[in-house]
């Protein structure tokens, strides 16, 4: 039976909207992956024709986590207060907004506006689109239509990195053929059409946000039953749309009966979904998976690839992230959460400990010239050094090597360095690249531009004591340049790794964290999560360097097998199968269980 004012809308027109409605959410991932990925292609122009300093330029870089975490905490209550659609329109409105601030800037200020404002959109987009998603899409296509988001956020990434690899290619035919102002200006314009490129997907987002319902349940919570169903209507049949009502009708009625308990958001229908989100999504962030994007390149380069041939491998990574998130989006609704989480978690195992031992093989030539390199630094707490095959002879024998003779002509340096609390790491150089290679490290370029940023670096250290403190050279990692077959290796292990991840934890984690919540506490509890989860992300950010620079990548590949078995192990014992229930049904299994 049909509530008054409520039409249903054609089969024909119902398919077209579930079309729209997943179009709109993907180009919302798209632009959440263009967040993260984007700076990492404008960077090097960016750096060369701004006339910033290294502490701006890091701010810069930074600014977007800020946006991104003070967003995040609002993302919930705001969502709740002006409903879904409009939280949508905001964050594609505040992203379009970013694009010429950033494109047209000529100084630090209005780049650092642009940047916290991209960061702003992408933290709305995390919390408002899976939460809209999980609202407005039946049951049988909502794991599809939330993997669409995933996908098109891993393309957003693969994007930023193929517009990097073309603008290089710009500037270094430039660079071969022209003078200096031309150099400077095809730099110039260089990053500020990176950031153009992605403006229409933005506008694309914002119009399309136009034409979409409000979420039906949202409606529902505001007492605006006729609307609410109306919405339903247009992407389901009638008895769908009746059995989602009647459901929703029940477990409003029921919260509404507790809603003056005083322990009501202590029960268990609601701490453990809550506990049970934040775990999956803390574990999906453990597994290393940002610190395996961010460090890719230099990794592969590590592990014996060459400059070229790491770049490559950085696009080829995200490809099969990209392409592997498809077969997750296609298989989620078949398959079922817990069966690509069970599959996942176990590849990366299994992925890890491979790339921990191929790792371990170059690792046990590596000699630690510390102590070396620690000689160098100057009284003003910096280090400059030319590597070529006589420093890498000098720096071999210094450490005591026997095989200096044999490594020098092909060997490669890592330094990992502090300033009090702040651990950074250089590039690697090579001792057989054309001419000597430079490694600098300075105080202004390694340090955080203040305290905000700072906080997010390391929690526990002194801006103001770092400011002072001497360069301490942690770890010289100085080796022969390992066998090409081993990166190859090595390579192949990362995107195994990548694979496992796109199928299973990438498509799952928004679902688990969207599905899980209770109507009641969705949007706010996606926030705390999400606030939860870049805290997280931090620690991983945190110890990666300091445990690279004491054990190699080994133990760090060792360390996120460990994580991803707690997430094998969390998911097999508490995480239930929600294909094909609607959220109602997924809560009311919490209360059942309480």
């Amino acid at each position: 039976m049909e509530h008054p004012g409520t039409t249903l809308a054609p089969e024909p027109a119902r398919n077209r909207y579930n079309v729209l409605l997943q179009l709109v959410a993907g180009l919302g991932g798209l632009l959440y992956g263009v967040d993260i990925g984007i700076i990492g292609g404008a960077l090097p122009y960016l750096e060369a024709t701004s006339h910033l300093d290294a502490g701006q330029l890091a701010t810069i870089v930074a600014a977007v986590l800020l946006g991104s975490v003070i967003s995040t905490i609002f993302a919930g209550m705001l969502a709740d207060w002006l409903g879904r659609k409009p939280m949508m329109l905001l964050s594609g409105l505040t992203f379009v907004l970013s694009i010429p601030v950033i494109a047209l800037s000529h100084g630090y200020g209005p780049l650092l506006l642009g940047r916290l404002l991209q960061g702003a959109s992408g933290g709305f987009i995390g919390v408002v689109v899976p939460l809209y998603l999980a609202e407005c899409l039946s049951s049988s296509n909502r794991g599809k239509g939330t993997g669409v988001f995933q996908w098109l956020l891993t393309f957003g990434i693969v994007s930023a990195a193929v517009i990097g690899i073309f603008y290089s290619y710009r500037v270094e035919a430039v660079v071969n053929s022209h003078h200096a102002s031309a150099i400077y200006n095809v730099k110039n314009s260089a990053w500020r059409h990176i950031f153009w490129i992605s403006l229409p997907p933005g506008i694309l987002f914002t119009v399309g946000s136009l034409f979409i319902s409000e979420s039906p349940r949202w409606l529902f919570t505001k007492g605006r039953r006729d609307e609410a169903k109306t919405a339903l209507l247009r992407s389901r049949t009638t008895e769908k749309a009746e059995l989602e009502f009647s459901e929703m009708e029940t477990v409003t009625a029921e919260a509404n009966a507790t809603r003056h308990a005083k322990s009501s958001l202590l029960r268990r229908k609601y701490v453990l979904p809550f506990l049970l989100a934040c775990l999956i999504l803390c574990c999906n962030t453990a597994t290393g998976v940002n610190s395996i994007i961010g460090y890719n390149t230099e990794i592969l380069v590590q592990g014996g690839l060459s400059d070229l041939g790491a770049h490559w491998g950085y696009v080829l990574f995200t490809s099969v992230n990209f392409l592997m998130t498809i077969v997750g989006m296609l298989l989620v609704d078949r398959r079922g959460r817990r069966f690509l989480l069970l599959i996942g978690t176990s590849g990366l195992i299994v992925s890890m400990l491979a790339a921990a031992w191929i790792s371990r093989q170059t690792e046990a030539q590596i000699v630690d010239a510390r102590s070396a390199v620690q000689a160098v630094v100057t009284p003003d707490q910096q280090l400059t050094l030319h590597f070529d095959a006589g420093e890498a002879q000098r720096l071999f024998d210094a450490s005591g090597s026997s095989h200096s003779q044999t490594a020098a002509p092909h060997a490669a340096l890592v330094v990992i360095y502090s300033y009090g609390g702040f651990t950074g790491a250089t590039s690697s150089v090579r001792s057989d690249a054309a001419g000597a290679q430079t490694l600098t490290i300075s105080r202004a370029s390694a340090l955080p531009a203040n305290s905000v940023e700072a906080f997010f670096r390391n929690p526990l250290a002194k801006l103001a004591d770092a400011r002072t403190a001497p360069l301490v050279i942690e770890r010289a990692r100085l080796s022969p340049v390992p066998d090409h077959k081993l990166g190859i290796q090595l390579e192949l292990a990362l995107l195994a790794f990548i694979a496992f991840f796109a199928i299973g934890p990438g498509v799952c984690v928004w679902l688990a964290l969207s599905e899980l919540m209770p109507t009641r506490i969705r949007s706010i509890g996606m926030s705390i999560a999400l606030v939860i989860n870049q805290f997280v992300s931090t620690l991983v950010a945190l110890v990666f360097l300091p445990v690279v620079s004491k054990y190699g990548y080994s133990t760090i590949f060792m360390l996120f097998a460990g994580t991803a078995l707690v997430y094998l192990l969390s998911v097999a014992s508490m995480l239930p199968e929600t294909k094909g229930k609607t959220l109602e049904e997924v809560e009311q299994g919490f209360e059942a269980a309480s």
